[in-house]
């Protein structure tokens, strides 16, 4: 640097003139590559920097979030159980995060107990909604979510459904965008309406209910429960290595949108169908996958009020009988080696 005349780093961004490209010019691997137009400076004044040397405002002594861990201050410093009813706007972004970090600063990832600070709201979220939202924070939402909702979701609880005053019917209307609950670990969500695409990408832990969902669902997914209870776009599960998704296949199509390179799909036995040595040592847990997937659809029942989920619960038989289980073969795999080791220690 001192024999090209650099004091600092930073005074190195950018001078691409600095560059000594023969080599790799030369090289036979190089033959024929043109990096002109990457290297090229234009003739810009001294004035002008060439890395960052301004702070920019990002507005975060607005953001919603210091009103929220006011109203908190009981549950943050004394666990007690508050509830917080207040307006939201799309310009209102990563609602609940700043929340969710006082929690972890004090209690760690174990965060409060269920449902110890109650958020309602009313109004179209920004970006981000609930993302790395802490275990004992809810967050009910009445409108609709923009993309990012529920990012990182670690350990607390959504619940998203259209306005009363919403005339369509929510199975057909989007109501979260893309890239929902994208790298979850643990937690819940639930959304009365449809996603758009990449619902649940990298989900490594959470479960959540949608009631239909755009291309590549569940896509790399590693963990946690996904339940779909409508239509599905193209490419689900492409990537999936683990966790289990349910999905209700309204028209008989969904075997034609799923990528099956890693992915079984099997049905979703009865209890009283399913072999309790195949429940015990493959399938997803000791409960029976019957019992799970109930209990997901009686929850998003009564955290929404989706009708979708009480037309399912209402007539069980048939609708249980319709729905697909989404397992990898990866997945499949690990668990059968798990049961398998635990056979030997017990022996």
């Amino acid at each position: 640097m001192a024999k090209l005349g650099v004091r600092k780093l930073n005074q190195l961004i950018g001078r691409s003139d600095l560059l000594d490209m023969k080599k790799g010019i030369e090289h036979w691997k190089a033959k024929g590559l043109d990096y002109t137009r990457i290297f090229y400076q234009p003739k810009v004044g001294s004035e002008v920097a060439r890395y960052n040397c301004e702070k920019q405002d990002h507005g975060l002594d607005k953001a919603l979030d210091h009103r929220l861990i006011e109203l908190a201050l009981p549950a943050i410093e004394r666990r007690q159980k508050v509830s917080i009813d207040i307006p939201i706007r799309n310009i209102n972004r990563t609602v609940g995060t700043m929340l969710s970090s006082e929690i972890a600063k004090r209690y760690g990832h174990d965060g409060l107990p269920d449902d110890t600070i109650h958020v309602r709201l009313a109004g179209s979220a920004g970006q981000s909604f609930g993302a790395f939202l802490a275990r004992g924070i809810t967050l009910d939402l009445v409108s609709e979510t923009n993309d990012y909702c529920a990012k990182g979701l670690s350990g607390g609880r959504i619940s998203v459904q259209p306005s009363p005053k919403f005339r369509g019917e929510p199975t057909e209307n989007i109501i979260t965008g893309n890239v929902v609950l994208y790298g979850a670990i643990c937690g819940e969500a639930y959304f009365r309406g449809v996603a758009g695409e990449r619902f649940a990408v990298r989900n490594s832990g959470a479960q959540a209910v949608i009631e239909g969902v755009g291309d590549h669902g569940c896509e790399y997914m590693t963990g946690g429960t996904v339940t779909v209870l409508g239509h599905t776009g193209r490419n689900f599960a492409a990537g999936m290595s683990g966790g289990v998704a349910y999905v209700l296949d309204v028209d008989g199509q969904f075997a034609k949108k799923c990528n099956t390179a890693m992915v079984e799909l099997l049905p979703v036995y009865a209890e009283a169908e399913q072999d309790a040595k195949v429940a015990r040592e493959i399938w997803h847990m000791a409960r029976s996958d019957e019992a799970i997937l109930r209990e997901l659809i009686e929850k998003h029942a009564h955290y929404t009020g989706s009708q979708r989920a009480r037309l399912i619960l209402d007539d069980w038989a048939n609708y249980r009988a319709r729905f697909v289980k989404v397992f990898p073969n990866e997945y499949k795999r690990a668990l059968s080696e798990l049961a398998a080791k635990g056979r030997k220690l017990a022996a």
